[in-house]
């Protein structure tokens, strides 16, 4: 028989059409597909989220998680995003990468205390295990991520 990878499941939203997916982040080689409009849902690169679907996108991964806490004018944000990307790419199908915009989202952002950006934000189990605000370097943010 076979040995079966372990699934990790995730709940991403399309950012075409916007429908909630559950996904198997151990297979993201396969090239998962929105369930509705069928376009791939690409986890190797920074997943938006936003105050209508940031708790159900958490609660339902099993993979670590690591928010980018970000504002469109903050520089050290902008900074930031080619390390993101990169850790989201090298990372695909083990960690999941999210951006939360905090001036378009303000309720999670100010639930969550976000107080400085660029905010990072690691989840495990839907819980927030560890923060770092401030500017970080890839090692820095995989560390925080994984911890």
């Amino acid at each position: 028989m076979p040995a079966t990878t372990p699934r990790t499941p995730a709940t991403v939203r399309c950012p075409l059409c916007r429908t909630l997916n559950r996904v198997d982040l151990a297979r993201v080689a396969d090239g998962p597909r929105c369930g509705s409009c069928q376009r791939p849902i690409l986890l190797d690169r920074p997943i938006a989220v936003g105050d209508d679907d940031f708790d159900t996108v958490i609660a339902g991964t099993s993979a670590p998680v690591l928010l980018d806490c970000h504002a469109d004018w903050c520089g050290p944000c902008k900074a930031m995003a080619p390390v993101l990307d990169e850790l989201a790419s090298a990372r695909a199908g083990t960690l999941l990468v999210l951006k939360l915009d905090t001036d378009q989202n303000p309720r999670t952002a100010s639930r969550l205390g976000i107080r400085g950006i660029p905010t990072f934000i690691a989840f495990q189990g839907g819980q927030e295990r560890r923060r770092h605000v401030g500017m970080a370097d890839r090692a820095t943010l995989a560390a925080l991520a994984t911890g």
